[in-house]
């Protein structure tokens, strides 16, 4: 997916509920990528908030999400068409796809239901991945 973007590239990261392995990359996504990447996510059966053990989780790499206001958010077609780059995780054909966007799926194990043990190398993947995607959308990687 290697692009030049003569504006700052925008991300959507989507999976079912929003409140675990979505919030991670995006909040990931936003600390590496500082201001020169746009980040969204939202799910396509947004939950009641995001999963505490994905909170601790990322706690524990210096990302507070609830001091960034993470909140699972529903998917709309708006924030897919305003994306270069749209990363699906776990929701399947409850994705919509719409030509011209970039899709991309991480598989990765759901977190809900699990504890940090679990949750910790998620989200270290998670981590790996968005260092990739970034390098890719040609967006210098922040300090931090």
């Amino acid at each position: 997916m290697v692009a030049t973007f003569n504006r700052i590239p925008e991300v959507l990261y989507v999976c079912v509920h929003n409140a675990g392995r979505s919030q991670m990359a995006a909040a990931l996504t936003s600390r590496l990528g500082g201001e020169g990447v746009v980040v969204r996510s939202a799910g396509t059966a947004p939950g009641s908030e995001v999963n505490p053990a994905v909170v601790q989780a990322m706690d524990e790499v210096g990302i507070d999400l609830l001091a960034l206001g993470a909140r699972p958010k529903a998917l709309s077609e708006a924030a897919v068409r305003a994306s270069d780059a749209v990363i699906t995780m776990g929701c399947g054909d409850e994705c919509p796809f719409y030509p011209g966007i970039t899709y991309r799926d991480w598989p990765l194990e759901d977190p809900a239901g699990q504890g940090i043990e679990a949750i910790r190398p998620i989200r270290d993947q998670i981590r790996e991945q968005v260092l990739d995607l970034l390098a890719e959308l040609g967006v210098e990687i922040q300090q931090g």
